[in-house]
């Protein structure tokens, strides 16, 4: 289970932070990450870090959002700055086990003046 919180409104140039504690069967081994999807856009990968602390950023977010982990508590949190209108999205947390792959029910963030 993957339980997301944080998000909200923020204003153009402003910060957001999301968490997401992955709980029950999902071990503190997988790639854990965050997708957004816009309205009338398809999921788009936002950013990812392994269990060794590499991690990988969509180029649209490079320099602005921040991912870490904390593999004892299994949880991931993406913290957002210099956020955009464009950034305005329903915000995933999704975890990648191998063959298998659990999301999270979502969050929204909207970034508006």
């Amino acid at each position: 289970q993957l339980v997301e919180s944080g998000g909200g409104l923020a204003q153009p140039g402003g910060s957001l932070s999301l968490s997401c504690v992955a709980s029950g069967s999902i071990p503190n081994w997988c790639l854990l990450g965050w997708s957004r999807q816009a309205p009338m856009k398809s999921r788009e990968i936002v950013a990812g870090i392994r269990e060794d602390g590499i991690v990988t950023y969509a180029d649209y977010v490079k320099g602005r959002f921040t991912i870490t982990r904390d593999n004892d508590k299994n949880t991931i949190t993406l913290q957002m700055n210099d956020l955009k209108s464009e950034d305005t999205a329903v915000y995933y947390c999704n975890a990648v086990c191998g063959r298998m792959e659990y999301w999270g029910q979502g969050i929204q963030v909207t970034v508006s003046s």
